[in-house]
């Protein structure tokens, strides 16, 4: 389950302590370029070792993490918190619900005049 000699995969440390849904969404991130150890874009099979750090790009969100323990196989939520020292910087608040244009049913289509105004509350 955990060891802490050696070296571990890439891809597959970021699938194991759930950073991302799936080991082949990591492998595709790190072909992308959206994962960097220690300042360097990655393949998936780079090896990473304690201490180093690791950032991902994922999910409109850079992640930087440092690498406190390595495990090869997926863990359960509190033990992959364990593996690793969360430094990314905090999420941004949600965006409130923006007000969406309400026609009530068989009242037709916009006219020109009510289709300018659904732009602008649309911020187009």
């Amino acid at each position: 389950m955990a060891s802490d000699e050696g070296t571990t995969r890439i891809d597959s440390w970021i699938w194991s302590v759930r950073l991302t849904k799936t080991r082949s969404l990591a492998a595709a991130a790190c072909r992308a370029g959206h994962v960097r150890v220690n300042g360097e874009r990655v393949k998936p099979a780079h090896g990473v070792h304690n201490g180093d750090e690791v950032r991902l790009r994922h999910a409109g969100r850079e992640r930087i993490v440092v690498v406190a323990r390595q495990v090869r196989k997926r863990v359960g939520a509190a033990v992959a918190a364990e593996c690793y020292v969360d430094n990314s910087p905090p999420e941004p608040p949600r965006a409130e619900v923006a007000v969406i244009a309400h026609r009530d049913r068989g009242t037709g289509r916009p006219t020109k005049r009510e289709r300018r105004e659904i732009d602008e509350l649309r911020g187009r």
